[in-house]
C-alpha cells in the first residue's frame, strides 16, 4: 500500500497534466484511491498552498507554487544562466526548438529552451516533463552512452512508448530501440524520424563532464518538412560544438557538479 507522501506527489503529478483542474471524484477515480483519502489529501495540499479549489465549479487544480520551487531552484543553480546564450546561438543557426534536458537520476528533464523558428510551424512542447527514453532523441542520446544492458535497464523501468501515443516509428521492441542507439554510437548523436511524434524529428548529443559522466543532453527538434535527415546531418557538428562548450562551462553550475 502506498504512503500518504507517495499518494500526495500522485496527486500532484496527476494535477499538472491537467492544467484546467479536476473534480475530486474523477481524481479518486482516476488514482485508485478512496474518495474520503482523495478528499483529505486534497485538503492537506490547499492548506499547504500547492493546490486550490475553483470556487465556482468546486474542480482542484494546482497553484504555482510548485512552479515556483522550480524556477527558484534553476535560478540558483546557475545551469540557465550558463546554457542560454549557447542554446539561443544553436536555436538561430538551425531555425528550430533547442532544449537542454538535465539527468536526474533514472530520468531526463528538460530545463531550458531557446526557439530559432520565427516563422511557419513552430514546434514547442510542453517543458519541464520527464523525457520518454524509448520514443525520443534526448533519450537516445543519453542511452546510447550507456551499454546496451543499462539502457534496456532504464527502458524497462519506464516501458517502451506505444506508436498511439508518440510517433508511427516509435520502436516497440528491443532490437529496434538497440538499432537506434547503435545508430547514434556511431555519429555521435541521435536522430529521429516521426519517433516522438507525427511529422516530427528531432535529434540529440550528451553532454559529458569532465571524468566523462553524462549530465544532460541538448536536442534540436522540429517538422520533417525542414528538418530532414540531411539538414540533421549538416546540423551535427553545430550540435556537438555546442554540448562540448557546455561541458566546458559545467563546473559554474551547482547542478551540473553534483551530477558530475
Amino acid at each position: 500500500m502506498s504512503s500518504i507522501l507517495e499518494r500526495s506527489f500522485n496527486v500532484l503529478e496527476h494535477l499538472a497534466k491537467h492544467p484546467e483542474g479536476k473534480p475530486l471524484s474523477a481524481l479518486a477515480s482516476e488514482l485508485d484511491m478512496p474518495l474520503s483519502a482523495t478528499h483529505r489529501l486534497l485538503a492537506e495540499l490547499v492548506r499547504c498552498g500547492y493546490v486550490r479549489q475553483d470556487q465556482s465549479h468546486g474542480d482542484y487544480m494546482l497553484t504555482i507554487k510548485l512552479v515556483s520551487l522550480g524556477l527558484g531552484f534553476l535560478s540558483t543553480s546557475g545551469i540557465v544562466d550558463i546554457a542560454q546564450p549557447l542554446l539561443d546561438r544553436l536555436a538561430a543557426e538551425s531555425g528550430e526548438l533547442v532544449r537542454l534536458a538535465v539527468v536526474d537520476g533514472d530520468e531526463l528533464t528538460f530545463v531550458a529552451k531557446a526557439q530559432g523558428a520565427m516563422r511557419g510551424l513552430r514546434y514547442d512542447p510542453d517543458m519541464g516533463l520527464s523525457v520518454n527514453l524509448s520514443c525520443s532523441s534526448a533519450g537516445h542520446a543519453w542511452l546510447s552512452t550507456l551499454s546496451d544492458e543499462e539502457a534496456l535497464a532504464l527502458v524497462s523501468k519506464q516501458g517502451f512508448g506505444k506508436p498511439e501515443d508518440f510517433g508511427p516509428k516509435a520502436p516497440t521492441t528491443v532490437k529496434a530501440l538497440l538499432g537506434f542507439l547503435k545508430a547514434a554510437r556511431q555519429r555521435g548523436f541521435s536522430m529521429i524520424v516521426e519517433v516522438f511524434a507525427p511529422a516530427m524529428t528531432a535529434m540529440a548529443a550528451p553532454i559529458r563532464s569532465g571524468n566523462g559522466a553524462v549530465i544532460g543532453v541538448v536536442t534540436i527538434a522540429g517538422p520533417l518538412v525542414r528538418l530532414s535527415e540531411a539538414r540533421m546531418l549538416e546540423l551535427g557538428p553545430a550540435l556537438l560544438r555546442t554540448t562540448h562548450e557546455l561541458a566546458l562551462a559545467s563546473g559554474a553550475s551547482a547542478l551540473f557538479k553534483r551530477r558530475a
